[in-house]
């Protein structure tokens, strides 16, 4: 008697990297984002400045240095909801802002970690001397606490290039061409005055004859 293989199914198989992708992908944008704009708001640096007094303390936040992080985080996010509200070669587009987003986000918090330019203009405004330069220089770790988020930014943008394509889309109301479906009209009552009169309003013959 020949044995009967038994299905296989491998219909399935597709769809766990799709969900596990998309889990990983929201954990990745969210979570970077919101450790970027929150790197952006400490302190980055500090320092002193020769007044007459004696010397003056100075301290900058990470937006003192730079917007750019805070800004690409924000992009990022935006990107990262947009994902879901577009198919096909939007999606590829929305995603590759998202992974740029992410890029740029490293790359201006590492310009910015020893960046002493906005430690020197808070120096030149408290000593009235546009000459004047801060001092005694000290950095923080938090310009490299946004550098993983925007790390984080472009793990997501990078998952989402490579399985986007298998996530789920906002719009499903609309088909494919954009244009809404078709609502079905429920049948007429003929124990029921109101759908009588707008069948009639519709042109129709409530009767069915």
């Amino acid at each position: 008697m020949t044995a009967v293989p038994h299905p296989r199914y491998e219909a399935a198989a597709p769809d766990r990297p799709g969900r596990r992708s998309l889990a990983l992908a929201l954990l990745c944008g969210a979570l970077g984002a919101a450790v970027a704009l929150l790197a952006s708001r400490q302190r980055w640096s500090a320092g002193t400045v020769a007044v007459a007094g004696g010397d003056f303390p100075l301290k900058v936040t990470g937006s003192d240095v730079t917007g750019v992080p805070a800004a690409l985080a924000i992009v990022g996010l935006a990107a990262l909801v947009a994902v879901f509200a577009v198919r096909k070669g939007g999606r590829l587009l929305v995603a590759g802002l998202l992974a740029l987003s992410g890029a740029g986000t490293v790359a201006a918090a590492l310009l910015g970690a020893t960046d002493s330019s906005a430690l020197d203009e808070k120096a030149a405004q408290a000593a009235g001397d546009t000459a004047a330069t801060a001092t005694g220089l000290t950095y923080t770790a938090w310009p490299y606490v946004a550098v993983a988020g925007g790390a984080l930014i472009l793990v997501a943008g990078l998952l989402a290039l490579r399985y986007g394509r298998l996530w789920p889309a906002m719009s499903g109301r609309y088909e494919r061409d954009g244009t809404p479906r078709p609502r079905k009209e429920r049948p007429v009552d003929p124990d029921r005055p109101e759908d009588l009169w707008k069948a009639l309003d519709r042109g129709e013959d409530p009767t069915g004859a």
